[in-house]
């Protein structure tokens, strides 16, 4: 382990400055994949298990209240759109669709806290590996221009900078743009999930309606 570190340390202190940037960087990137892994598992629900509760409540039990409790039992954005537009049941369309896309918004920003980091870190990350090998090689070039070619070895350690932070920078990159592309794809499946249940429980308003039979509505001034 000593040896260990003692390498990653002369790594650091051999790529300079921007060496201990993209240290921070990684640092950073690491503490927000961790928390948006948590957060991200928490929001999941098993969807179809959850929307046939709903439907059941609604169209076999016809009570407003038994679906609204069902969305209080789930984690995640699926349940608290539901329940967002369970609690405007008997408003017209128009305003209960308005309230599902307004809770849609808030969860979805919710759902994409923190990938602007990790996106701008996998983006900036390489551009930072990359302005060290600029001014690797000019320390170089300034070793070369005082001391000739009688001495290699000061020219090779400004390119020995210059390779270092060109790699540190692409090993900072390359997980993080792909931790924050397996992320997206995540919150892609939520607002497909979203969707599905949106307009399944438009539908099943409407096929109430038509009914005939009123169901129990939530109690006016209920919890949100």
């Amino acid at each position: 382990m000593e040896n260990i570190g003692g390498s990653l340390l002369g790594v650091l202190e051999t790529g300079g400055v921007v060496m201990w940037f993209l240290l921070g960087f990684s640092i950073v990137a690491l503490a927000f994949t961790i928390e948006r892994a948590i957060a991200l598992r928490r929001a999941k629900i098993n969807v179809n298990e959850f929307l046939a509760k709903i439907r059941k409540a609604l169209i076999v039990n016809r009570s407003v209240r038994d679906a609204i409790k069902i969305c209080e039992q789930y984690r995640g954005p699926v349940a608290s759109i539901m329940k967002a537009g369970l609690l405007k049941y008997g408003q017209p369309k128009d305003e209960i669709e308005k309230t599902i896309e307004n809770a849609a918004l808030y969860e979805m920003g919710r759902l994409e806290r923190g990938l602007t980091v990790l996106a701008t870190i996998a983006n900036v990350a390489p551009l930072l590996g990359f302005l060290g090998t600029v001014t690797g090689m000019i320390a170089s070039f300034d070793a070369l221009a005082e001391a000739g070619l009688s001495n290699p070895g000061l020219v090779a350690v400004g390119i020995k900078e210059a390779l270092y932070t060109t790699a540190g920078g692409l090993a900072v990159a390359i997980p993080v743009q792909i931790v924050y592309n397996y992320f997206m794809s995540r919150i892609n499946r939520f607002v497909r999930d979203i969707e599905t249940a949106a307009n399944m429980l438009l539908e099943t308003f409407t096929e109430m309606e038509q009914s005939g039979v009123a169901p129990e509505r939530p109690a006016e001034g209920g919890k949100k």
